[in-house]
């Protein structure tokens, strides 16, 4: 499932990446920052030396980011706890109850 992402939709920032990369990297805004105006998402990629691969993986990150926006988490059913299985939890409580009580000294 793709969106469709407008260009009037985004704005795209240009920003100089910190971090290692050398003499081309401190002098190239290299980074790409992408806004989705009608939702507020904001991605960033500086992974790469150049702009063109970071727009790219700007854009599938905005593109991930939508397609996990738009998923519907189901809603849980509650289900019964088998009355064998609430008795199993009943005795380790016990158990564990009479081992804290154990602890215990004794003036």
């Amino acid at each position: 499932m793709t969106f469709e992402i407008k260009d009037s939709d985004i704005r795209l920032e240009f920003f100089r990446a910190s971090g290692p990369g050398g003499q081309h990297r401190n002098t190239t805004d290299s980074a790409v920052r992408v806004r989705h105006l009608p939702t507020g998402i904001v991605t960033q990629a500086s992974d790469s030396r150049s702009q063109l691969q970071n727009r790219q993986t700007a854009m599938n990150r905005l593109q991930a980011a939508l397609k996990k926006r738009a998923e519907k988490v189901k809603k849980r059913i509650a289900t019964r706890v088998p009355p064998r299985t609430r008795e199993k939890r009943l005795t380790e409580k016990k158990i564990v109850s009479l081992r804290k009580k154990l602890r215990t000294t004794v003036d």
